[in-house]
C-alpha cells in the first residue's frame, strides 16, 4: 500500500487527481499539502482564502499540511521550505507524493529531480491526458470550480469568478488550454465527487495585481 501526499493546489486538476486516485487499491492517501502565502494568508497563486482551503481539506476528510513561503519568495526560500515539508513528511511514513500535472515535461522533470533520493516518490496520474477531453470528463463528473485568476495577457478578465462548466469552455480563445495547464488561469474546485459535501462560496471583489486578474472568493 502506497501512502500518499497530494500536492493540493485547491483547484480543479488536484481536485480530479484525489478523485482518480481513491480508485485505486494500491494507494492511501494520507494529507493535502500546499503552500500558502504566509502574509496574505492565501494559497499561493490561486490566491484562495486559508478558510476556503481548510475547507477543502474537511470535505474531503483529510489533513491539511500547510507550507509558509513568503511574498514575493525566491526559488531558492520556496525549495527550503519544500525539502523541509518533504522530510516531514517521510518521518511521518509517506512514500509518495502525487501531482495533477498534465502535460508540461519541464515542469514534471523538475519534480522528478528534486525529489531523487528524498525518500518521497513522485506520482502523476494525469500525465498525458488529452486536456479538453479531461476537461469535459471533469465537468461531466460533476466537479465544480471557480475561476479564481486570470493571467490577462492570454485570456480576457471577464473570466474571472466564473464557473468552469461548458459555457466557459467555448468561449476559450484558441491556444489557451482547456486545462490552463500553461497557467492561463486558475480555479477553486467546490463540489464534486471526491468532496463529502459543497463548499458555499460567493464572489467578492475582482482585483488587478502584480499582472494577473484575481477574483476574491469569500466563504458564503
Amino acid at each position: 500500500m502506497i501512502k500518499c501526499l497530494i500536492s493540493w493546489s485547491s483547484g480543479k486538476d488536484s481536485a480530479w487527481l484525489v478523485h482518480v486516485l481513491r480508485k485505486r487499491a494500491d494507494v492511501q492517501i494520507g494529507a493535502l499539502l500546499t503552500t500558502v502565502n504566509e502574509s496574505a494568508r492565501r494559497v499561493a497563486m490561486h490566491a484562495v482564502r486559508v478558510e476556503l482551503l481548510q475547507a477543502q481539506a474537511d470535505a474531503l476528510g483529510l489533513p491539511l499540511c500547510q507550507i509558509p513561503i513568503p511574498s514575493p519568495c525566491t526559488n531558492e526560500e520556496y525549495e527550503r521550505a519544500m525539502q523541509v515539508a518533504v522530510q516531514r513528511a517521510v518521518a511521518d511514513g509517506f512514500t509518495h507524493i502525487a501531482f495533477g500535472d498534465l502535460f508540461l515535461q519541464d515542469i514534471r522533470r523538475y519534480r522528478e529531480e528534486r525529489l531523487a533520493g528524498s525518500g518521497l516518490t513522485p506520482l502523476f496520474p494525469l500525465f498525458d491526458a488529452d486536456t479538453a477531453r479531461l476537461a469535459r470528463e471533469m465537468i461531466g463528473g460533476g466537479l465544480r470550480a471557480r475561476v479564481t485568476c486570470v493571467d490577462p495577457r492570454v485570456l480576457d478578465r471577464r473570466f474571472a469568478g466564473r464557473e468552469f462548466d461548458a459555457a466557459l469552455l467555448a468561449e476559450l480563445p484558441p491556444g489557451v488550454d482547456p486545462c490552463a495547464e500553461r497557467g492561463e488561469f486558475h480555479t477553486f474546485a467546490y463540489d464534486g465527487p471526491m468532496f463529502a459535501h459543497p463548499i458555499p462560496v460567493e464572489l467578492g471583489a475582482i482585483v488587478e495585481r502584480d499582472g494577473f486578474v484575481f477574483a476574491d472568493l469569500m466563504p458564503a
